[in-house]
């Protein structure tokens, strides 16, 4: 089973110490939908955002330079590949985990860690996990486009590879 994920960006048990990194295919992703903002705003969930999606100490009326902003947003990911690192205990090749950190990235750590995609992907259920992504549309219960079509790329990204592990 193992083996198909060396032909498909590379399965490799990572030590404790050494972070999986997200692939440039899946930072792509995450820039596209997230969009750059060098001036603080609130996103649609009333979040101040600034940058590629960043949230964390982000004020009214902040501003940010492109640099920074990439600063940002490796620094961002590097907490996302070590909570998926620390949180998935079945094998990903590439494609899945910068599907999954897409998608962290997004919802963040605390509502992946709570979340069925979490679960069942745990259980081995690697099929069940863009239907998952699909759930994650709605803001304030209301579904939003841009939402619909984040998580169908990511689906996309989830299986973009010949040799998906199930």
């Amino acid at each position: 089973m193992y083996e198909d994920l060396e032909t498909c960006g590379g399965f490799a048990p990572h030590p404790a110490w050494m972070t999986r990194r997200v692939s440039e295919e899946g930072i792509a992703l995450i820039k596209e939908y997230e969009g750059l903002r060098l001036r603080a705003y609130r996103c649609p969930g009333q979040v101040w955002t600034i940058g590629y999606g960043h949230t964390r100490s982000v004020h009214q009326g902040m501003e940010i330079s492109a640099v920074e902003a990439e600063q940002l947003l490796k620094d961002d990911l590097f907490i996302v590949e070590q909570a998926l690192s620390r949180l998935v205990k079945v094998p990903l090749n590439d494609s899945q985990f910068a599907a999954l950190a897409c998608f962290i990235f997004n919802v963040g750590i605390a509502n992946f860690e709570r979340s069925t995609l979490l679960k069942l992907l745990n259980r081995g259920w690697y099929e069940q996990v863009p239907a998952q992504f699909t759930r994650w549309n709605k803001v304030a219960g209301q579904e939003m486009g841009g939402l619909s079509r984040r998580r169908a790329a990511e689906g996309r990204l989830w299986n973009s590879c010949e040799d998906i592990i199930y």
